[in-house]
């Protein structure tokens, strides 16, 4: 790999993890373009949606680690949650990880850009149920979820995470948010955990699908444990409302530019 390669990777690292930490999501939904369009700009490198994808599911990995380590004395996880939806998710991202070897490049970045307008849509649901200081008192295994809407939602975010090499986190907050309807800073801290869980499976289907490039994921990995718990430390200190436009601003950002260049390449 070229120096500029490299400076290029860490960056894109430590960026996706930063707002990983922060957001709760993973990283991906900002990792997944970069990684795609940003290497191959400046002529370092040209990675196809394979190899993105699997890039991007080993940052996950490595960056929900960091991301949950800042957050193991917040008070703000749920055992019973994360069970319910972890458990859920790693089968379905294991499922997703191996039989994206069987998709072709474009239907994944399709996919990929199908998810980020759902999790637009469901960012801006009217949720009047949840409100902040409303459950601020609440001990975390008291939250009320349906717990057969968090099961069959993590599942199927599963499946999809697997197969876009995302962590599904940026679909998983805005469900949480206006489906579950559980407070941002809980959603936030307990998608992390939820993520970290889903990215095991989805990890080890794109080793078993042999689509990993491991120096690159090197590189990814060393960023993502610098960069991760500083987001989340920030993220404990930012309102909350400026935390929700930041993930749908980002999510709405990604949507655009995967689907502008998936229109492109139709015409």
């Amino acid at each position: 790999m070229s120096f500029e390669l490299v400076m290029i990777l860490i960056l894109i690292g430590l960026v996706g993890s930063f707002f990983s930490g922060m957001l709760g999501i993973g990283g991906s939904v900002i990792t997944y373009p970069m990684l795609l369009y940003i290497p191959a700009f400046f002529g370092a490198a040209y990675y196809d949606a394979h190899d993105v994808s699997s890039l991007a599911m080993v940052q996950v990995f490595f960056a929900t680690i960091g991301g949950v380590w800042a957050y193991r004395k917040s008070h703000l996880i749920s055992g019973r949650l994360v069970m319910d939806m972890g458990i859920s998710m790693a089968i379905g991202s294991l499922i997703g990880g191996y039989g994206s070897q069987f998709l072709t490049n474009l239907t994944i970045n399709v996919l990929f850009g199908l998810v980020a307008v759902i999790a637009i849509v469901l960012m801006f649901l009217p949720d009047p149920k949840t409100r902040e200081g409303r459950l601020n008192s609440l001990n975390t295994s008291e939250i009320p979820y349906n717990r057969v809407y968090a099961i069959v939602a993590a599942l199927v975010v599963g499946v999809i995470a697997g197969i876009v090499g995302s962590s599904g986190g940026f679909i998983l907050v805005p469900i949480m948010l206006g489906i579950l309807h559980i407070p941002i800073r809980f959603a936030i801290a307990n998608s992390l955990v939820i993520v970290f869980l889903g990215s095991i499976g989805g990890t080890a289907g794109k080793m078993l699908g042999g689509h990993v490039l491991y120096g690159p994921a090197l590189l990814l990995i060393i960023s993502n444990l610098l960069g991760a718990p500083l987001g989340a430390i920030v993220g404990q200190q930012v309102r909350v409302k400026m935390l929700q436009y930041a993930l749908a601003l980002l999510i709405t950002g990604t949507a655009l530019k995967v689907w502008s260049e998936i229109l492109g390449k139709v015409h």
